[in-house]
């Protein structure tokens, strides 16, 4: 994948098998968003937030970055990219992902919903 300001677009189940297989899913989606539900395996990181706390993320792994349907991701994943992340964008969102079958959680395991 190529750091060239291009940032790759992958769907939910594709997001889900690489979270699976060791990559981090950063969800940048404001805080009642994600209190509303979330990925099991997401970390969470306001969007606003990311600029002051990305060298807390882990630098050997892919990055899937997810909000609700797809923008603040994307703009999340340029610039982590320009950081030198691989980061890749999660196409539609927490919306595609909740679409897709996968599970959305709340903070405490029970049964959430995408806001």
């Amino acid at each position: 994948m190529s750091r060239d300001g291009h940032v790759p677009q992958i769907d939910a189940l594709s997001a889900a098998r690489r979270v699976e297989d060791g990559a981090t899913l950063l969800d940048v989606r404001e805080d009642d968003e994600w209190q509303a539900g979330h990925a099991p395996a997401a970390h969470h990181v306001v969007m606003q937030q990311v600029p002051e706390r990305y060298g807390t993320l882990p630098q050997d792994v892919e990055i899937v970055v997810v909000c609700r349907s797809g923008g603040r991701s994307q703009r999340v994943a340029e610039f982590l990219r320009a950081q030198g992340f691989e980061a890749v964008n999660l196409a539609g969102g927490m919306r595609a992902w909740a679409e897709g079958g996968l599970p959305v959680q709340t903070s405490n395991g029970t049964s959430g919903e995408v806001i």
